[in-house]
């Protein structure tokens, strides 16, 4: 007789370190290996509970004393743009988008640190070689897909030259916006908040209802724009809910404001597998 019985992967807590987002903090992640024959399922199953994939690793945030990111997903079937996002597609009509195989190339590595010196020269990536740049695009146990917008040349330049690339993985409810970075020198076209109304434009095209926009962290500048887009979801108290008005969400700081790892871990849900 078979028998359907959960995964149960190991869950680990790193130590904790300076918060990228909010001065002053520390952060703290709960951890556990995304491998073997049902990773897909694995990360379908905790995405929907407010992980995040990097390459062969599912995390949340676990800090002990701050609970500020919240997972953030978009509804497709209800989105609409604001004007400001229509001028953004207007200004974008001569991009083209390639969807390719998770493989890096030397044009992506060389935007992404074009993308990195402009604009985060102090973050956690500034020291990526291009090693761990192919590390981070190809080394990925499930379905992933880079995309890949190019423009026209300009003059002296041959052929159509790469502006972004956002690295995306597919789950069985949406797009997940892994990564992507963009030309610096095209600060008008706004190519940030172009990829993600692109990346809804494809999830609707593919019948898929949401577009995981990764964390989005109230009082946080560098996660600010996330707010900006209608039908906003974000996983809150165990829950999806919608976003509302952002300025209502504050970071909760207090000290039993978190639950204990051992707690946290006990209200996951596993995915079943057929044994």
């Amino acid at each position: 007789m078979r028998h359907s019985l959960p995964l149960t992967p190991q869950f680990y807590v790193t130590a904790p370190q300076p918060c990228p987002y909010l001065p002053g903090r520390m952060e703290r992640k709960l951890f556990t290996a995304l491998q073997g024959e049902h990773a897909q399922k694995l990360n379908d199953t905790l995405s929907k509970q407010g992980f995040r994939r990097s390459q062969n690793v599912l995390y949340r945030p676990s800090c002990a004393e701050c609970s500020a990111c919240l997972s953030a997903r978009i509804r497709v079937a209800d989105f609409q743009p604001s004007r400001t996002q229509r001028r953004v597609l207007k200004r974008a009509t001569a991009l083209k988008r390639n969807a390719t195989s998770p493989w890096a190339t030397e044009d992506q590595f060389q935007l992404f640190r074009r993308y990195l010196d402009d604009r985060h020269a102090d973050g956690g990536m500034a020291d990526m070689d291009i090693f761990e740049f192919a590390a981070m695009i190809e080394e990925t146990p499930i379905k992933s897909r880079v995309i890949e917008y190019t423009r026209p040349a300009d003059e002296g330049e041959r052929g159509r030259q790469l502006a972004a690339v956002c690295l995306t993985d597919v789950f069985d409810d949406g797009l997940s916006m892994v990564y992507s970075f963009y030309d610096p020198a095209l600060t008008d076209m706004s190519l940030g908040t172009y990829v993600i109304l692109d990346h809804v434009a494809i999830a609707r095209e593919a019948g898929l209802p949401y577009v995981y926009l990764g964390y989005w962290v109230p009082g946080s500048r560098k996660m600010g724009y996330k707010s900006g887009f209608s039908a906003l979801e974000i996983y809150k108290g165990g829950e999806w809910v919608a976003m509302g008005d952002a300025a209502a969400h504050v970071a909760d700081l207090h000290p039993l404001s978190v639950d204990p790892i051992a707690e946290q871990v006990a209200r996951i849900s596993l995915p079943d597998t057929r044994l």
